[in-house]
């Protein structure tokens, strides 16, 4: 008997959850705070250097210097700027939307040393005989031009300046008023200059004996407020050297979110549709714990005051993709209960039963990854870092308990006994529950030998890796200017541009970039690399200079070469203790070969990376070792999933003595994971091609990687890990068999 109260009560919970979502949904994402890459603004990360030989750079003094830029930052109108105390000298400035950003860059590094000096360049005032906040822009009342007005703490220090001045003949009767004054200026160089360094140097006919000065230059309103504002802000207890910076135009970040956004709606809308089409009825359910996964994600990203950025989207899109693998894994399980003739209650518990350790491996072995990659990541690569963390242990839950819950409703109504095709599961594959012989696994109706033919994969690997290699030490990597310094400028220029005539707009700002290309679905964006960092000036100008030609700022990042060499170290210490930390878990988990297998196998699929990366030449920067380690997180997920099947199926024969019947587990092991790992790698890696045909310029190449590494995984995974675990372990099998026996303690077999 159908019991319908179970039924009724499903319809009543989802309705009350999708109209929570719908409901709370749009604040959510309303509240959303966008990175740089979104809304466009400025990053910046300063060498924090001593003003002199006596000061020592501490945690106290960075403390200051932050509160400091906070101020002057204030005067912008930025409504959350952040700032980031990095070690042991360091501070990551970022201002997500800012407008003017040459004003912005301009206000925070410039140290503000007032100082007043006759035309010898000998001092007489500085900066603290201003009262503070006196800073005024103001108009000439005589020509009506800008000017900025201070008031002196002593009307008569000012006029013993002027006085000692007048008394000299060789000093011009003139004050120099200069801003940020180093060791070897000079106003006699500066005055023959059209653009001087100093600010103004005014003469005078008489003592002043004033407090109230006014500052004269050749100002404009927009300048005169500047000097107001950053006078008013007070000088800074440091300098500060630009080290690496990266800048968003608005119009570029939101076109880049658009993009994102519908390649991310086309990505999981195949994952539904196949969910559905494929497992029918528990496709149904995925969908909808699907959905509030997502939902979940948003909302406890943005209680983390979480701030998203492009790879973060990327994250949330193939969050989806990875958190399908949970229900995949249980409804395979499921199946294969069912055509084994098991009824629909025992198909149920014992597919959750089965599938739950594998969830559980899988996703702290992909948790590993994501954690590494938000301590070694940078700013943006931490948002997405952040991002697949949140979504990996959201996913869980969601797919664990929230999944078993909603079709647990169905199972313990009954209403799904009998009806096998409810799951994709036809009657004629259905074995009787008296037949206790073993059902063979099947994919597509067929079976494979894969341990038959592991020598032919071993050789295609062989060949690959060597070939692979070969075009790394021909071709090298397109490194990126994270890797090698220098300066990027990318260039929204329309459909009609010519890489030759990006590099003439160049030739007349008297800059000559090292190449030009074009990316984009179009060749829209035109992308400029120099071998050398711009400085603020220049990048300026030619964020000027192109903002006129095509009506849309540019993306300008620069990169230190000290910068670069410690994003390279970084990187390769993060795919280095991501490998330490696999290896020791799944050690733990399972035992020493399967663990040396796996990371044989995340090697493998790291280096197709590269290879492919190296054949086509695209641009290799930090998103693609984010790529990376998101591989790795997902292969070890794959392989993990293959060993957990090798080792309850061990368990199930409890003693193994010859190699044949190893190879034979090991195969049969292959078989019956590989339609979830089809299934898994179809959901993903759709959703990684929207990606790259759909997404933002700025992550196809992320998404290029993420689909060679797709590919690859499944591969090593399938063909690869397990087959060289069955050399190795085969190997010794005559000398020591494989024994599983109960321990008497209630924990579990063990070999």
């Amino acid at each position: 008997m159908v019991k319908r109260g179970r039924i009724i009560a499903f319809f009543l919970i989802v309705l009350a959850l999708f109209g929570t979502i719908g409901t709370t949904i749009t604040g959510i994402t309303k509240d959303m705070k966008l990175g740089l890459d979104l809304q466009g603004g400025v990053e910046i990360l300063y060498e924090v250097e001593p003003l002199d030989e006596g000061q020592e750079v501490d945690s106290q003094l960075l403390q200051a210097t932050v509160e400091s830029l906070r101020q002057r930052v204030d005067v912008l109108g930025v409504s959350e700027p952040n700032f980031n105390i990095e070690e042991p000298n360091r501070i990551r400035v970022q201002l997500a939307g800012v407008e003017n950003e040459d004003e912005a860059r301009e206000l925070l590094s410039t140290s503000a040393q007032l100082s007043f000096r006759d035309v010898n360049d000998k001092e007489y005032l500085d900066g603290s005989d201003i009262v503070e906040g006196s800073a005024q822009q103001n108009f000439d009342s005589r020509t009506n031009q800008p000017i900025v007005t201070v008031e002196f703490k002593s009307a008569s220090a000012f006029g013993d300046v002027t006085r000692e001045i007048m008394n000299d003949p060789d000093l011009d009767n003139r004050v120099v008023i200069w801003m940020d004054y180093e060791e070897g200026d000079s106003y006699e160089e500066e005055s023959q200059k059209a653009d001087p360094k100093y600010i103004s140097a005014p003469g005078f006919d008489q003592v002043l004996n004033t407090s109230n000065i006014q500052i004269e230059g050749n100002f404009t309103v927009e300048s005169a407020k500047q000097l107001a504002d950053i006078l008013n802000a007070g000088s800074l207890p440091v300098d500060l050297h630009e080290e690496y910076t990266t800048s968003v135009g608005a119009q570029f970040g939101q076109q880049a979110m658009d993009k994102t956004i519908f390649a991310g709606i086309l990505g999981v809308a195949f994952i539904f549709l196949f969910m559905i089409v494929y497992y029918r009825f528990p496709g149904f359910i995925a969908v909808v714990t699907l959905s509030i996964y997502i939902y979940l994600v948003l909302l406890v990203f943005e209680l983390m005051n979480g701030v998203l950025t492009l790879p973060g989207i990327a994250a949330l899109i193939l969050g989806v993709g990875m958190a399908v693998d949970a229900n995949i894994i249980t409804y395979e399980r499921m199946k294969e209960e069912l055509k084994q003739g098991k009824s629909m209650m025992s198909a149920f518990k014992a597919g959750n039963s089965n599938s739950l350790s594998t969830i559980f491996d899988a996703n702290i072995t992909t948790l590993i990854a994501a954690t590494v990659l938000f301590i070694f990541g940078t700013s943006s690569v931490k948002g997405f870092a952040t991002l697949l963390i949140v979504s990996i242990v959201l996913s869980f839950v969601t797919a664990v308990f929230g999944a078993r819950f909603f079709l647990s409703l169905w199972v313990k109504s009954r209403f799904l006994n009998k009806r096998p095709g409810w799951f994709g599961v036809k009657a004629s594959q259905i074995q009787d529950i008296s037949d206790k012989s073993e059902v063979e696994p099947t994919v597509f109706g067929k079976q494979f030998d894969f341990v038959k033919h592991r020598k032919k994969f071993f050789l295609l690997s062989g060949v690959l890796v060597v070939a692979g290699a070969l075009c790394l030490s021909v071709f090298n990597l397109n490194l990126g200017i994270d890797f090698t310094a220098g300066s990027r400028v990318e260039i929204n220029a329309g459909n009609s541009v010519t890489a030759e005539q990006v590099e003439d707009q160049f030739d007349e700002l008297g800059l000559e970039p090292e190449k030009v290309i074009l990316s984009g679905n179009n060749n829209e964006i035109a992308v400029a690399r120099f071998d050398k960092q711009l400085d603020q000036d220049t990048v300026g100008q030619v964020r000027t200079f192109f903002s006129d030609a095509y009506g849309s700022d540019p993306n300008v990042s620069t990169v230190s070469p000290v910068v670069g060499q410690e994003l390279a170290k970084n990187a390769l210490l993060a795919i280095l203790y991501a490998s330490i930390a696999i290896i020791i878990y799944v050690t733990i988990r399972f035992e020493f070969y399967f663990a040396l297998t796996a990371i044989l196998a995340l090697l493998h699929d790291a280096f197709f990376i590269l290879a492919l990366f190296s054949i086509t030449q695209l641009e290799f920067d930090v998103t693609i070792i984010a790529a990376i380690l998101t591989i790795v997180g997902y292969s070890i997920n794959d392989t993990i999933v293959t060993f957990d099947r090798i080792r309850e199926n061990l368990k199930a024969k409890k003693r193994v003595r010859s190699f044949a019947e190893l190879a034979k587990i090991v195969n049969k092991s292959l078989m019956q994971t590989l339609g979830r790992s089809i299934n898994t790698v179809l959901t993903v890696i759709v959703a990684a091609i929207m990606l790259f045909f759909f997404g933002a310029t700025s992550i196809t190449n992320f998404s290029f990687a993420l689909i060679v590494g797709l590919f690859a995984g499944t591969y090593s995974s399938l063909f690869i890990a397990a087959q060289v675990w069955l050399v190795w372990r085969g190997k010794q099998i005559k000398e020591k068999p494989i024994v599983y026996v109960e321990k008497k303690r209630n924990d579990g077999p063990q070999v």
